[in-house]
């Protein structure tokens, strides 16, 4: 099996500036591949690591001549790498979604998404339901690999091939078409999983609530409707709770249902809004507390936990505004000009008020996809790591280049040093191992100096000493978002 990728980014004309080294990844057209060994670029692999690295992300930003509308419109395709006793190979597929087929077939868009409406009439758009890229983070289950996507049912893949299976209702425990989001929470101690989806059915959106055995089945749900249709892409397990805080995006839906205006053209930023906290009884799914904040927008929460009988602290990548939503949109044409920085951010609330007690700054440093081990979510944890801006890097023309880690005891920010023109992924973080106390930090690299796509391991205790392992990629990998990790069986 041979997937190919068609070119994403069309290429700048001579009156355009330079485009930066990270759009090598979306400009040039990839292609999928079968399992192949990982050929060892710099250092050695440690025993210890066993297991599976999936990720997600936009594959295929146009067809027929025609780009998208937003980055978040690509087609899915998922990379797994697989370590086994000091060997790694890996294998690259497009999740195989019925709007994927359909576009495939045709040899053109045909259907609307985030940041476009569908071709065609306006009249018709209407019977034109948006397409499910499957193409924004992974759930890996025991028996299979779910691609996840913010508005409707999960994709299952084949864990080792990563064949399509199809939508997945969860055995029949999901409702049809249930939207379910891509970024669940899984409880460390039981396994259970938690995670949500924004129904829009009108001019409310509905909160729908989920709780899952570690198989994936749904156990529980509940529901609170929203005033107005936000946009809410995350959301904290901080001990007994879950946590919400919307943001003062307001979407029209009417201009969207009537195929005027795309879900992104129809957002408006309304900071007189001020950011919504709610906070559920994890339990119950019930709803505990409402309350409010100031204004500011966020994609990624690193962690929450209850760290006294009436205080959560939660970590976040907190933007002044909306303007990353345009930003976003600018990466799939290979350049950025729109300023859109995330810091991370420390807040304090108390739960059974929803009150918000303390929201600072931990650092200046231009910080996103906030991450922690597998056994700190939802617990009292010291370390948020993330991608950073390195020093002197221009934050709005450049995408991440670096890694790092806030460490909450020392106050100290700590950094990998990938060298220039390195663009890693978000970092995955694998728990502890045998020859790796804190565990293995994995990141997938797109190395825009030699136009190839690499897999860094670096020890997360030690992230200034460099990767101790470099594996090069049979082909360069897009950008993407999400990942997990899967530790092999008995270890």
């Amino acid at each position: 099996m041979t997937d190919s990728i068609a070119p994403s980014v069309a290429a700048a004309s001579s009156a355009a500036p330079t485009p930066p080294a990270w759009a090598g990844c979306l400009r040039e057209p990839a292609r999928g591949f079968d399992l192949t060994p990982l050929r060892l670029l710099a250092g050695s692999l440690p025993a210890g690591l066993q297991g599976t690295l999936y990720r997600n992300g936009p594959a295929r930003l146009g067809r027929g001549g025609r780009p998208v509308g937003h980055w978040f419109d690509g087609d899915g395709a998922v990379l797994a790498v697989q370590f086994d006793q000091g060997r790694a190979m890996a294998t690259y597929r497009f999740v195989e979604t019925a709007g994927y087929r359909a576009e495939t077939a045709a040899g053109r868009l045909l259907f609307g998404n985030y940041g476009m409406t569908a071709p065609g009439p306006i009249w018709n758009h209407w019977r034109r339901p948006l397409k499910n890229s499957a193409n924004t983070s992974v759930l890996a289950l025991p028996d299979r690999l779910l691609a996840l996507w913010e508005g409707g049912q999960p994709h299952a893949l084949d864990l080792a091939t990563l064949a399509t299976f199809g939508s997945d209702d969860l055995d029949g425990t999901l409702p049809a078409q249930a939207p379910y989001s891509a970024h669940p929470k899984r409880d460390p101690e039981g396994g259970d999983i938690y995670n949500f989806g924004i129904a829009i059915g009108g001019p409310d959106a509905t909160l729908r609530l989920y709780r899952g055995d570690p198989s994936g089945r749904v156990q529980a749900r509940s529901e609170l409707r929203l005033t107005g249709v936000p946009l809410v892409h995350d959301f904290v397990l901080a001990g007994p709770y879950l946590l919400f805080l919307i943001p003062p995006v307001r979407i029209d839906v009417l201009s969207v249902f009537l195929g005027l205006k795309s879900y992104r053209a129809a957002m408006r930023w309304r900071p007189e809004l001020g950011t919504q906290i709610l906070v559920f009884a994890r339990d119950s799914l019930q709803l505990v507390a409402r309350g409010e904040a100031p204004p500011w927008y966020q994609w990624h929460f690193g962690n929450g936990a209850l760290v006294a009988a009436d205080e959560l602290v939660l970590d976040l990548a907190r933007y002044e505004d909306f303007a990353t939503n345009a930003h976003l949109a600018e990466v799939a044409n290979g350049c950025t000009y729109t300023p859109a920085e995330a810091r991370l951010w420390r807040l304090r609330l108390a739960p059974a008020s929803a009150r918000l007690l303390v929201a600072e700054p931990v650092s200046d440093r231009s910080f996103e996809f906030p991450m922690v081990a597998p056994a700190a979510v939802g617990r009292p944890w010291t370390r948020t790591y993330g991608v950073l801006h390195r020093v002197g890097t221009d934050t709005t023309s450049e995408r991440y280049d670096s890694l790092g880690c806030h460490d909450y005891a020392s106050g100290r920010l700590y950094e990998a040093d990938l060298g220039p023109a390195r663009y890693p992924s978000e970092p995955i973080l694998t728990g502890p191992v045998a020859d790796a106390p804190d565990g293995w930090l994995l990141s997938v690299v797109y190395n825009g100096v030699d136009h190839r796509s690499e897999v860094w391991v670096l020890d997360a205790a030690d992230l200034a000493a460099g990767p101790r392992a470099v594996l090069a990629l049979p082909a360069v990998i897009p950008l993407g978002f999400h990942g997990c990790w899967r530790p092999a069986p008995g270890t």
